[in-house]
Order: C-alpha cells, then structure tokens, then sequence
C-alpha cells in the first residue's frame, strides 16, 4: 500500500493541518485530496493526503468508491459539492465510506474538483462534524480550497516525483507541443540535450515515451 504523501512529508502535513487550523470556525475537522492513480485506469483513484493521519481507511473507502468519479463527471456535475453524509448512511447501499466518516463523527461534506485532462480530476474534501445552515458556508469552504489548492498541489507533487530544473523545462515544451529542436532554441542547449533531459523524466516518470511522459506529469500535479 502506498502511504500518502503527507505521511513522510513534514511541509505537505504542515499545509494540511494550518489548512485545518483555518477551518475551525466553520468546525472542519479533516480534510483530504485525491488524485487520479497514474498509472491506473480512467475510474482509479488514490489518497494524496489526508488530516489527520487516523482517517486513512476512512479516506481509502472513499477513492476506492464511484461516488464523485469518473460518472460524475461525465454527467457535467458541478465542480463543487455540498453533502450531508447521514442522508444515505443507514441505507442498505450506502457505500462504506459514508459509514466510516459517520462513525468518526462527521456529518458533512464539501468536496471540490480541479479538472485534469482524459477525464481525471484532483479532488479536495473537507469534512465537518455538524450540519451546515446553508450552502453559504459551503461556498467559504470552496473559495478556501481554490486559494490554497496551488500551494497544496505543487507540495504534493514535489513529494511523488522530484525533476530537475531542466528536466521540468524540457518536460513543459513537451506540453506545449514543441519538438525537442524547438525546445533546445528555448533552452538554450543542443536538441541532444533536450532528449537527455526528456530520457531522465520519462526514467523518473516510469514511461517509455514524451507523450506519456506529460499525461502522467500532468495527473501528478506538476504541470
């Protein structure tokens, strides 16, 4: 099992618990980010980060569920929602994350989605033990993830996968579409270089080619 990030990393629990800490006026009490496995299937979700460290399985019941995947998004449903989690908790379907979260004491959720390509999505949750007035507070939750969401993602990323500052440049023109004798007239180098660089991150990123290389860079975080 592979542990999320913020259990080796002291900077990503640090953005994790201060994130918290920030909350507590509006009683948010954990919170949680997953993120497309990347080298996984369309509906495989995996724990980038979870607070605090003891709602784990609670968070793993969560990624390995449907709810909030790849149907949800094909279904053009909001970036941004708002759940009482004791609605469907008892029901004889309900899923088994509903149930964990419920019996640590929560009672509400607000989750928001940041979009990737091919369908994937990152996905913050913040969870509260009581029930919400009305989805005024939900929306204070939402604009405090989109605010520390780029702080929170590039510390997560930095923890999976660590490139270089050329590997990243050249991995960034890739993106962009630039052929490697484009991207040494950027960089400044030789197109032999570029393909150096590009062979190092393609090594880091555990693919075989460029194209591969920046779809996993970007499910990642790091583009």
């Amino acid at each position: 099992m592979t542990l999320p990030v913020n259990f080796d990393s002291v900077g990503v629990d640090a953005i994790l618990a201060d994130w918290v800490r920030a909350l507590r006026d509006s009683a948010v009490e954990s919170v949680m980010v997953l993120g497309p496995n990347p080298t996984g299937g369309r509906d495989e979700r995996e724990v980038l980060a979870v607070h605090p460290p003891r709602m784990l399985n609670a968070a793993e019941a969560l990624a390995a569920s449907r709810d909030f995947g790849s149907s949800w998004r094909d279904s053009d449903a909001p970036l941004v929602a708002w759940q009482d989690i004791t609605k469907a908790a008892y029901a004889e379907s309900a899923e088994r994350w509903r149930r964990l979260w419920l019996a640590h004491g929560f009672q509400t959720l607000v989750r928001v989605a940041f979009s990737l390509p091919a369908g994937r999505a990152f996905e913050c949750f913040m969870f509260s033990p009581r029930a919400f007035a009305d989805r005024s507070e939900a929306a204070a939750l939402a604009w405090s993830a989109y605010n520390i969401w780029p702080t929170l993602r590039r510390a997560i990323a930095e923890q999976r996968v660590t490139l270089s500052p050329r590997e990243y440049e050249s991995l960034n023109y890739a993106f962009e579409g630039l052929t490697a004798r484009e991207s040494a007239q950027r960089m400044d180098c030789s197109e032999r270089t570029v393909n150096y660089h590009l062979a190092n991150a393609m090594a880091k990123l555990q693919t075989d080619n460029k194209l591969s290389a920046v779809q996993r860079a970007c499910w990642l975080g790091l583009i």
